[in-house]
């Protein structure tokens, strides 16, 4: 059996020591804690004299530069860490703004090591002032930026990647854009034609379309219209009901027969849980070899109607009441309308995006259509051009107020030469 003093000295020396021996430890350690803590922080910390002599340099500074501390301290300054650009920088700002704030922080400078090699810092300074407020030296922290400059140049890579993304998108939804509408439209003799076709966003395809075309000896057939959504979804129903239009006006050019079979390949096409619409406005275009002027039969699938201002100065809508949506009923009733453009005449078609724009003026207000009829009331009479001229200003006088794209077509019937305006 092991005696008492046996157990005694068996003990664990750190079980013998008393509360005063912990403290003493704990002191001691916390001292060599905070040295420790300055020479390998994770960051870098130098002191200069006012002139930015070094004076004192951290551990974790000289490894990241590869110097000895003799190398560096009471024998460089600061600015002769400093890359060309850093020291000017350093001398026209950074040590101006110092001496009048006290401090700076946050400044992105580049620190030469030394093989000659590069680091990129972000520097935070102070002044360090005696009791009675005079500076006594300069107290500067130094983060490695490697990391972060790794991080912007990865950055500035991925936006230049997107924005180069954007701009092909950009070309590619022109080129498709430019696409769905007409290279030019026909030259008919005795008519004056204009269109325009209002872009809201680059960033998508619209789906808006018009077109003007010769059929049988003497008839004209013209169509404009607007599909339902935007992007390639939109711009492939568009490329159908343009196609389709084009096709069935081919056989029979009747305005009620052109828009039944669209309506007949669209419902057939997109009649499941996806349904695909439009609306549309197509018509016939005669010369009216006894009153003069042209005789325009117009049929209407849920489309804004169209808008004639007469020589005489007056303008007025072309009711279509009825017409149905396109693609949506496998029977679609078909509004239509006739009417005989005289000389001096101008007719005007618009998709929706002309007056469901909103106004600059309240940025909530729509235009309207009867802003538009008092519009074309004040531009009456007038040609196809300067209406579409003056429409497209009128666009532009909304901005970014054109949510939608929006498609114009005129058609006028200009006087006998030598014959006066009103």
């Amino acid at each position: 059996m092991c005696s008492t003093g046996d157990q005694r000295e068996s003990r664990d020396p750190e079980e013998e020591r008393e509360p005063a021996d912990d403290r003493t430890w704990l002191s001691a350690l916390l001292e060599d804690s905070t040295e420790d803590l300055y020479e390998h922080a994770p960051c870098g910390y130098l002191s200069t004299l006012l002139d930015g002599q070094i004076a004192k340099v951290n551990t974790t500074l000289l490894d990241w530069l590869g110097y000895e501390r003799q190398d560096l301290v009471g024998r460089k300054h600061f600015a002769d860490l400093l890359t060309v650009g850093g020291r000017l920088y350093h001398e026209t700002h950074f040590a101006p703004l110092l001496r009048m704030q006290g401090e700076i922080k946050g400044i992105a400078l580049e620190l030469k090591a030394a093989d000659g090699s590069r680091l990129p810092v972000m520097v935070t300074s102070t002044l360090k002032t005696g009791d009675d407020g005079q500076p006594l030296l300069i107290r500067t922290t130094v983060f490695d930026a490697r990391d972060r400059r790794a991080y912007e140049t990865e950055l500035l890579r991925a936006r230049k990647e997107a924005d180069l993304e954007r701009d092909r998108l950009k070309s590619l939804n022109a080129t498709l854009q430019q696409t769905l509408l007409p290279p030019t439209l026909a030259n008919i003799p005795g008519l004056d034609v204009s269109a325009h076709y209002h872009i809201a966003s680059v960033d998508e395809v619209g789906g808006d379309f018009y077109d003007l075309f010769p059929l049988a000896a003497g008839t004209w057939g013209l169509f404009l219209g607007d599909v339902c959504g935007k992007g390639a979804a939109a711009a492939a129903i568009t490329s159908l009901a343009r196609y389709t239009l084009r096709a069935a006006a081919v056989y029979d050019p009747a305005p009620t027969t052109v828009l039944a079979n669209l309506n007949t390949v669209l419902n057939h096409e997109y009649n499941g849980t996806d349904p695909r619409f439009c609306t549309v406005v197509f018509g016939l275009l005669t010369p009216d070899e006894e009153r003069g002027g042209f005789h325009v039969t117009l049929a209407s699938g849920g489309h804004p109607p169209a808008l004639l201002m007469r020589s005489d100065g007056t303008a007025d809508y072309l009711h279509t009441p009825g017409g149905q949506l396109i693609g949506i009923l496998p029977d679609a009733h078909i509004a239509t309308t006739t009417v005989h453009l005289a000389p001096g005449d101008t007719l005007l078609l618009h998709t929706d995006g002309l007056t469901e724009a909103h106004t600059a003026a309240s940025g909530e207000e729509r235009y309207g259509d009867d802003a538009l009829l008092d519009f074309c009331r004040d531009l009456a009479p007038t040609t196809a051009s300067a209406t579409i001229h003056a429409i497209r200003d009128l666009l532009d006088t909304f901005g970014t107020g054109v949510d939608d794209d929006a498609a114009v077509l005129a058609i006028h019937v200009p006087r006998p030469p030598g014959e006066e305006r009103r």
